[in-house]
């Protein structure tokens, strides 16, 4: 089974290329559908598209920060800065497409010659559109020269070029060659600057895509049967995402295999008792949700539920301590605390992980709730609520949620499970 990040990752590519996903085995083999799954119904009409002129603010602010931070110019190649900006989706290759931002004036767009005209598609469907350049370079020619060629023509030679953190290293050195007269530096005050306060519309999708992955989740656990594997009942919650109009799902880890955070590829098979931990989301106009469920068909052992009130108790406790001014690693610590207390511990011997990551076009993010981070949080922050407890050789239990930083204090997208046997309530 994928990971988490191996999920979204995938999902996100997907969306981006603009493919449909393929059909599950239970589409395949023309089955008909679990009663519950085919009484979903399309949510797609509730999800409103970020507007140009939303986008266009966002650059301003992207600016704003440039002259606060001393850049004179931000670069960005394919990836998830570029759509927020722009909407323009791009995959990366060995061929170099970027935006280079001044801090003044006109944008500019370097492409390879042959992608032109698709490049031109979709900056004249953004809010670059009539405020861009767009400099092409053949095949045998260097596309960092024509970087420096534009940077030029702004008169930027020297001084400070903000590159986004997930830019190559070869796209990055090839820009320092051609211009060495320039300082390259983070670009990620920048970016992640303007990316992890959340606006109403953000909150928005992101409270929806949350809505539809627990309806999913819902809808495949009232369709699970004794006997069936992980990839089976991993089927059901992508279908069951299908049917809400998303493209989604989850990994699936049963019986001690929930143990392992991330799951484990041995093929597992679901029998009446077992503990099933399931973990993914969706995308709602490339805004992501992340959400966990732990339960067991049939009865669960009264270990099994101890460990689950504990699970309750550190995921409210984490809710509880999240507000505007607190820092990051305050809202680890009041989960870690309920953890080690009822007897998990020490620190990260059952609770192996941070409690939470930022959220928003990427299903991991900035800023972390993990010890040794002091950011304070501020309002429109959004981030998931997971502690876990994990027994080696027993099974895991982990309850996640996506929350949001509000003025007062911090609330979740959806509810929380209310107990193992009756997850959805």
């Amino acid at each position: 089974m994928p990971t988490r990040r191996e999920f979204l990752e995938s999902t996100s590519a997907v969306l981006a290329a603009g493919m449909a996903a393929p059909p599950t085995p239970i589409q395949a083999q023309g089955e008909s559908l679990p009663p519950a799954i085919r009484a979903l119904t399309s949510m797609r009409s509730q999800a409103q598209p970020i507007t140009v002129l939303e986008r266009q603010k966002r650059l301003e602010q992207a600016r704003a920060l440039m002259a606060q931070e001393r850049l004179d110019a931000l670069f960005l190649t394919g990836g998830t800065s570029l759509r927020y900006f722009t909407n323009i989706s791009w995959g990366l290759s060995e061929r170099l497409l970027a935006l280079v931002l001044p801090k003044t004036g006109r944008a500019f767009v370097v492409c390879p010659a042959f992608e032109r005209d698709r490049a031109m598609e979709q900056i004249a469907a953004g809010p670059l559109a009539g405020t861009a350049d767009i400099l092409t370079w053949e095949e045998n020619e260097s596309p960092y020269q024509r970087v420096a060629e534009g940077l030029r023509a702004r008169a930027i030679t020297t001084g400070r070029l903000g590159i986004e953190e997930t830019v190559r290293f070869v796209f990055s050195d090839g820009v320092a060659k051609a211009a060495p007269a320039l300082t390259l530096t983070s670009a990620t005050p920048v970016t992640a600057g303007c990316r992890v306060v959340k606006d109403a519309h953000e909150q928005a999708l992101m409270r929806l895509a949350s809505t539809v992955t627990l309806k999913a989740y819902e809808a495949a656990y009232r369709s699970l049967k004794d006997g069936m594997t992980q990839d089976e009942f991993a089927d059901l919650v992508t279908l069951a995402h299908q049917r809400l109009g998303f493209q989604g799902g989850a990994g699936v880890q049963v019986g001690k295999y929930s143990a392992l955070p991330h799951g484990s590829a041995t093929p597992q098979v679901i029998r009446e008792g077992t503990i099933l931990l399931i973990d993914g989301g969706c995308t709602v106009e490339g805004y992501t949700s992340d959400i966990s469920r732990t339960f067991v068909l049939g009865r669960a052992t009264d270990r099994m539920k101890q460990v689950f009130d504990i699970e309750q108790r550190a995921q409210k406790a984490a809710l509880a301590a999240a507000r505007p001014g607190v820092h990051c690693q305050a809202v680890d610590a009041a989960a870690r605390k309920v953890i080690v207390d009822a007897g998990f511990g020490p620190d990260y011997k059952y609770f192996t992980h941070r409690v939470g990551h930022g959220m928003g076009m990427d299903g991991h993010e900035w800023p972390y709730l993990v010890r040794g981070n002091t950011l304070p949080l501020k309002p429109g922050m959004t981030f998931s609520d997971e502690p876990g407890i994990y027994i080696p050789g027993e099974f895991g239990v982990r309850l996640e949620d996506d929350m949001v930083i509000t003025e007062n204090g911090a609330e979740l997208f959806t509810p929380t499970s209310p107990s193992l046997e009756q997850p959805f309530g």
